[in-house]
């Protein structure tokens, strides 16, 4: 049932990009009421994602190129402010997460069932389309999932990271007992290694150059009956104490998670003829290489993330059943104010951080 509510304001907070790591609180207009099958949405928690950091630092990812004020934004929690005609399933005042796509519904990518590969879809926090890192949101009402009470607003934005690395590992057809290798333990990286380890991955092996990372993993993904070891590849050849592990074969499947140049060659490198290997990093330089004589020899089947798709009610129960813990990556939590030290601290790869996020609205 629709919302009434005529006293929507004319103005709201948000932040938005105004040149190369020049982020900004300024005054937009409010989205105003609902339109039909929509929600009107006040933004809970939102998280600083990778592909921020792209923005932030170089303007654009490949031809998606940053305009001036573009309002950042798209790993997110909101409350359901009101409800336009046509909603059923959701209620005022309910904390949900948020899907960030829209996708055309009509396109052939859309009807095979593949909604995150449709070219026309609008993304929050692209140049397409208003990010969340704003007091209010307008969203398809079929892009909200409602939340358990036990459920945290940081929990809930933590969510789509978690559906991005849900949909790594189903691209992977990850078999119980495999071997998985992991480069890069960012907030991705681990989140992906801890799907491997649920989906009954036989050993897990991880690379990261950064120490307070490599910590992390230790205590995210170790120690928990899986065999597992994670590798600082300044200080070694990372490919060949990989292949040391698993007796020259390699592993089953590698995902690259880290976006630096050397590490897709890597994850070929390290993978057992026959074995995948699954490409979720961002590139800086929007370039990607591998040794074609390794892929084509080893005949490795190569599958690349494009964010994900029909994951969030699995993502919703795998944090409500233990399984996985998102909270323990959220290290950072920064009001509104203070959205540009979020950024520069995930920038620099700073104070420890795994997951900075932004507080936008309170409870």
């Amino acid at each position: 049932m629709a919302q009434d509510k005529t006293d929507y304001p004319s103005m709201m907070r948000a932040v938005g990009l105004y040149g190369l790591r020049d982020l900004r609180i300024v005054e937009v207009a409010h989205p105003g009421p609902p339109g039909p099958d929509e929600a009107l949405l006040r933004v809970a928690a939102v998280g600083v994602c990778g592909s921020d950091h792209h923005y932030y630092n170089e303007g654009a990812i490949g031809n998606a190129i940053v305009g001036e004020g573009m309002i950042m934004g798209h790993e997110f929690s909101a409350w359901v402010e009101a409800l336009g005609d046509g909603v059923r399933g959701l209620e005022v005042g309910q904390l949900v997460a948020v899907e960030p796509a829209i996708p055309c519904g009509t396109c052939e990518s859309c009807l095979h069932g593949h909604p995150n590969l449709c070219p026309a879809v609008l993304f929050c926090g692209s140049p397409n389309y208003q990010g969340s890192l704003a007091e209010a949101i307008r969203m398809p009402a079929a892009n909200c999932f409602p939340l358990p009470d036990e459920m945290t607003p940081v929990e809930g934005a933590l969510l789509e990271p978690l559906g991005v690395a849900i949909h790594t590992v189903d691209l992977a057809k990850l078999k119980v007992g495999e071997t998985v290798a992991v480069f890069g333990a960012g907030s991705i990286g681990l989140l992906t290694a801890a799907m491997a380890r649920a989906a009954g991955a036989g050993a897990i092996y991880m690379s990261e150059p950064l120490a307070y990372r490599r910590d992390c993993a230790e205590r995210y993904i170790g120690g928990n009956g899986t065999p597992f070891a994670v590798y600082d590849p300044t200080a070694g050849d990372v490919v060949a104490a990989i292949l040391e592990e698993t007796g020259g074969r390699g592993v089953d499947v590698a995902f690259e998670a880290a976006g630096a140049s050397l590490t897709p060659d890597q994850a070929a490198q390290v993978t057992r003829p026959g074995g995948r290997v699954v490409v979720v990093g961002i590139p800086d330089d929007d370039t990607m290489t591998m040794t074609a004589s390794v892929v084509r020899r080893k005949g490795l089947t190569i599958r690349l993330v494009r964010r994900m798709k029909h994951t969030y009610p699995r993502a919703i129960q795998l944090v409500l059943s233990g399984a996985i813990d998102v909270a323990a990556l959220a290290t950072h939590v920064f009001p509104m104010e203070e959205t540009s030290r979020a950024f520069e601290i995930v920038d620099r790869r700073d104070e420890g951080v795994l997951k900075a996020l932004v507080q936008v609205n309170e409870a």
